[in-house]
């Protein structure tokens, strides 16, 4: 499967393509089987840039084909997770309602089995009463609060979104 490395303010990130779409994030230095790997393809480094330009707080929004690996009820989490605005956020129950479930846990436990961070967007998910919540990539909670602020920032300087 290709992937990329990329260095960022949180440390190492690798991305993965499958079929032409982006698989997967993962917090650190991929492995590549068999000590290579493929070239990295345009879809990799277009991301990889998209990556870079919101970790320097230029872009915000990723337009990128995703295919996440989930179950039916996942999928329609992570997409009403795509729907929300950069430098904003929305409370589980919020989700909850969007997506036409009665328990905001269920939408906890999708956005934890989120395969692809940043790009969908589970940090943008908070409790009700605006407690963080959880966060299950990189270095938990703080890794969150790093990625609400660096949006917010963003979003006050005027960066697309």
């Amino acid at each position: 499967m290709p992937q990329l490395s990329l260095h960022t303010p949180l440390g190492d990130l690798t991305l993965f393509e499958e079929e032409g779409a982006i698989v997967a994030l993962d917090w650190g230095r991929g492995l590549h089987p068999e000590g290579g790997a493929a070239a990295p393809t345009p879809l990799l480094r277009e991301a990889a840039v998209r990556l870079q330009d919101y970790f320097d707080g230029r872009a915000v929004a990723f337009d990128l084909p995703l295919a996440p690996r989930g179950t039916a009820f996942q999928r329609r989490v992570w997409e009403a997770l795509r729907r929300i605005p950069p430098g904003e956020t929305r409370t589980y129950s919020d989700i909850a309602r969007e997506v036409g479930c009665r328990a905001a846990r269920a939408i906890g436990r999708a956005n934890g089995a989120n395969p692809i961070p940043i790009l969908i967007p589970c940090h943008r998910v908070v409790a009700t009463g605006g407690a963080l919540g959880g966060y299950s990539g990189g270095e938990g909670l703080a890794t969150k609060r790093y990625l609400l602020d660096l949006e917010r920032r963003a979003r006050r300087q005027g960066a697309p979104t």
